[in-house]
């Protein structure tokens, strides 16, 4: 079995004591974000992100799947505080290292509420399909399609992107014209939907109703692989769409 989005891809991404060494992208004037690729034995790694509000000095890590001990290396060179983790959807090859963190370094756990109750559930997050370890986590908020985070200046919204989970979400930021696409979009495909509470159709809808209306030069960031735009994945889903009518 493959990893829980798509296709096997990808490689570690190792931290020097350089913010530019360590591969740190300036998004914006106010934005820092670091990409963090985390293997989880089960093919391609997963894509963490780590993204720094400048002015506010405020973090939110999105999907830490593990390599908590770098995480939190990271939290000390941005000389930042962790406000959030944010989880796109309840899969065990994305939420391994949130208990850690948390202990760690703090941080409010945030994950859709039709995926909040798949973070205990062996069956639903599938963690005995990736190693031998019981995760026991719970969400400080469930979140809402519509819901708008903040941090700093800086404001995401949450858009419930239903079909890989029935809780899975993108997170939008428009002033950075980025999207976190989480197991719903990548480069070329989309995620899987054999897995439980998961649904062609709903992925479907998804992508074509809600993230193709985006801006077209949005920069799309997926939970594996690498990034694209949303100008880039428009013309498999328009000729696809006619053919799912």
């Amino acid at each position: 079995m493959g990893h829980l989005g798509t296709f096997p891809f990808g490689h570690f991404v190792h931290f020097g004591t350089h913010l530019y060494e360590c591969g740190i992208k300036r998004r914006g004037k106010q934005m820092i974000l670091k990409e963090m690729k985390i293997d989880t034995w089960v093919g391609d790694p997963t894509n963490c992100y780590i993204i720094f509000d400048e002015k506010s000095k405020e973090i939110m890590i999105i999907d830490p799947a593990g390599d908590v001990d770098k995480l939190e290396e990271m939290i000390g060179i941005l000389g930042g505080k962790l406000k959030y983790i944010y989880l796109t959807h309840c899969h065990g090859d994305h939420i391994f290292g949130v208990t850690e963190l948390k202990n760690k370094c703090g941080g409010k756990i945030l994950i859709h509420r039709y995926d909040a109750e798949g973070l205990n559930d062996a069956s639903i997050n599938l963690t005995p399909y990736i190693r031998d370890e019981k995760i026991e986590l719970e969400a400080d908020s469930r979140i809402d399609g519509g819901d708008l985070i903040h941090l700093g200046n800086l404001e995401f919204k949450v858009i419930h992107t239903p079909g890989h989970t029935k809780g899975g979400t993108s997170l939008y930021c428009e002033s950075e014209k980025c999207l976190f696409s989480g197991d719903t979009l990548f480069r070329g495909t989309w995620g899987r939907t054999d897995l439980p509470t998961s649904s062609r159709e709903d992925i479907m809808n998804s992508i074509t109703s809600k993230l193709m209306k985006l801006p077209d030069e949005t920069i799309v960031y997926p939970g594996h692989g690498v990034s694209t735009r949303i100008k880039d994945e428009k013309p498999i889903y328009l000729e696809l769409k006619p053919k799912l009518i």
